[in-house]
């Protein structure tokens, strides 16, 4: 398993204990933090696959820290972890061949 894939995974796992219990609230500001450097490097990786870089376009693939972190202070836990998990689906497929 590759260290990318490795620490992919492991952010995975932060993510998921950080957001188990979701609500509707709107997120705060360190979890919007956390959202938005998760969310940068999901970013990253997909520039570095010539598969996903290409289809990796709009705000959801923006390499702005700003633009994920004030889109998650307007959203909901539910809303960002759908967000990040959108992402996380897209990679597999592409850096796999997809």
């Amino acid at each position: 398993m590759s260290i990318r894939r490795m620490a992919l995974g492991a952010a995975t796992l932060v993510l998921a204990t950080a957001i188990s219990l979701t609500s509707a609230r709107a997120a705060d500001p360190n979890f919007c933090g956390n959202y938005a450097r998760m969310a940068l490097n999901q970013v990253r990786i997909a520039s570095e696959y010539g598969n996903c870089a290409y289809r990796a376009v709009g705000p959801r693939w923006s390499n702005n820290f700003a633009v994920h972190y004030n889109w998650c202070l307007g959203s909901s836990y539910d809303a960002a972890q759908n967000e990040r998990f959108t992402r996380k689906g897209f990679l597999d497929a592409c850096t796999h061949g997809g």
